[in-house]
């Protein structure tokens, strides 16, 4: 398994909606041809009677040369040539080696997939799968043909990308994967590879960690080299340290060296030995997310947790709903202020007896969270599972279920419109993504000075990441070619607005 930081680029952790057209149809008067008239294949894109290109758009060798092989329970009996095609289009995100096509066979369908990029406007292209974090409204593949539909996969930060936060973002995508769980294929848990990482034995003892507090170690740590976040998180953390001692590594806020041996981040990433055995001491962990959003869950949370240590929380709101049971994490938002954060500490600090109820979970019979039990159960993905498939492969097949269905459909309704319903359009929306506006770490934003440097970055990318979600949308809505034009129409929004006609 291949691990990256979730604040970084994606790494293959694991190894082995709706048409647009839907919002055609509330956004325009173009003909919404799969909510309306399937048997439409006369996209109104008038690029696209030249785009389609013949079947040498992918040469036979490359299809034919693809190694066929049958998942339980598909009887798709058709030829490569038959399938529809699904486009990868992140460069660096192709979860299949070696090549650059790949014959998928999933629960119920086929597919072919491609990282091929000729096949962008190819009318048996049915849908364009999205990495988030790579996602610009500024480099979109356009024009988008009324047939096709855009699949979003994002596990990572919502600060990698604030366009899908928005609405007018959010709702370009027909089938989702991201971390929440209301996203067509959830990925809450992706942190979390099992309830045995939750399970696994105090690392190191309730006594050991009072001999470390008596040789001079702080209750608290807090590691960190990723600063100037949307989360605001060492703002809050300057101010805890001011009440209570809290050792702090890394580059952000940093109290104390590291030693030579972790001076290399990836033992982190990696959850090296000596990384771990390292922050196993501490009897608290500062575990602040990068950024606010319902239910955006990392190994800042569920480390500490697997290794008995009591992380103090900020991130999801939602965080609770997926705690072991309600009483394994500290919650920042509990408390008032940081000096009354600092006040419980100090006295579980001094209380064994209260400190230990913190970990009872590690008793099979304490995790009570039955919503948790049965996310793991059902979730058909794996982590570090070599019995199920990784996410990204997990997705793909969703797609390609999802695609094939309503292809199906489709042709059924063109056969016999009077006994076939037409396939109904599906559309992501906030509850798939929807991020807040960040907020500061500590106080209100009026407070901080305009020249801060957190005020100066994170409120205005969140805004300007509307703009673009909007001004992509007006690009789609009116046919346009060149992702270039962006600019353009926002500017024109922009100038609508401020003579009232938004």
């Amino acid at each position: 398994m291949i691990t990256m930081s979730v604040e970084g680029r994606l790494g293959a952790r694991l190894v082995p909606c709706c048409v647009w057209l839907g919002l055609l149809c509330l956004l325009s008067t173009l003909p919404c041809s799969w909510s309306q008239d399937p048997l439409n294949v006369g996209d109104p894109v008038d690029a696209d009677q030249g785009a389609f290109q013949p079947q040498s758009a992918l040469s036979d060798m490359e299809f034919s040369s693809i190694a066929s092989y049958r998942g339980p329970g598909n009887n798709d009996s058709r030829g490569n040539k038959d399938l529809p095609i699904l486009l990868w289009w992140s460069g660096g995100l192709f979860p299949h080696f070696p090549g650059d096509t790949e014959r998928i066979d999933c629960h119920t369908s086929s597919c072919l997939v491609t990282r091929n990029r000729k096949v962008q406007l190819y009318r048996r292209t049915s849908s364009i799968i999205f990495y988030g974090t790579d996602f610009r409204a500024y480099e979109a593949p356009l024009p988008r043909p009324s047939h096709q539909t855009w699949a979003l996969f994002h596990e990572e930060s919502p600060m990698n990308n604030y366009v899908l936060s928005h609405s007018p973002g959010i709702r370009l995508f027909n089938y989702t994967a991201t971390f929440r769980r209301g996203s067509d294929y959830p990925l809450t848990l992706q942190w979390l590879p099992s309830l045995g990482y939750l399970l696994q034995p105090v690392a190191v003892s309730l006594e050991q960690k009072n001999h470390w507090r008596r040789e001079g170690l702080a209750p608290i740590m807090y590691m960190q080299s990723h600063c100037d976040v949307p989360s605001d998180r060492d703002r809050y953390v300057q101010k805890l340290m001011k009440y209570i001692e809290v050792d702090s590594y890394g580059k952000c806020l940093n109290s104390k060296p590291l030693p030579q041996y972790l001076e290399d981040t990836s033992t982190a990433t990696g959850e090296d030995a000596g990384f771990m055995s390292f922050t196993a001491r501490y009897k608290f962990h500062l575990a602040l997310e990068n950024g606010l959003c319902q239910d955006y869950m990392t190994e800042k949370l569920w480390r500490p947790l697997h290794q008995g240590c009591v992380p103090v929380y900020r991130g999801s709101s939602s965080v609770a709903d997926w705690m072991p049971n309600d009483l394994s994490v500290i919650l920042i938002d509990d408390f008032p202020s940081p000096q009354d954060l600092a006040k419980f500490l100090k006295a579980l600090d001094e209380n064994d007896e209260e400190y230990a109820k913190y970990l009872q979970f590690k008793k099979p019979s304490h995790v009570t969270n039955v919503g948790l039990l049965e996310a793991l159960e059902s979730r058909e993905w794996g982590v570090n599972d070599m019995s199920k498939p990784n996410y990204l492969n997990g997705f793909e097949c969703y797609v390609c279920d999802q695609e094939n269905t309503r292809l199906a459909a489709e042709r059924a309704y063109r056969k016999a419109p009077e006994k076939s319903p037409p396939p109904q359009p599906k559309m992501a929306n906030n509850s798939h993504m929807g991020c807040p506006l960040p907020s500061p770490g500590f106080g209100d934003r009026q407070d901080l000075h305009i020249n801060d440097s957190w005020v100066q970055m994170w409120p205005q990318d969140y805004w300007q990441s509307l703009d673009q979600a909007e001004g992509l949308e007006s690009l789609i809505r009116h046919n346009e070619s060149d992702p270039a034009l962006l600019w353009h129409h926002i500017q024109e929004l922009a100038m609508r607005r401020a003579r009232g006609q938004a």
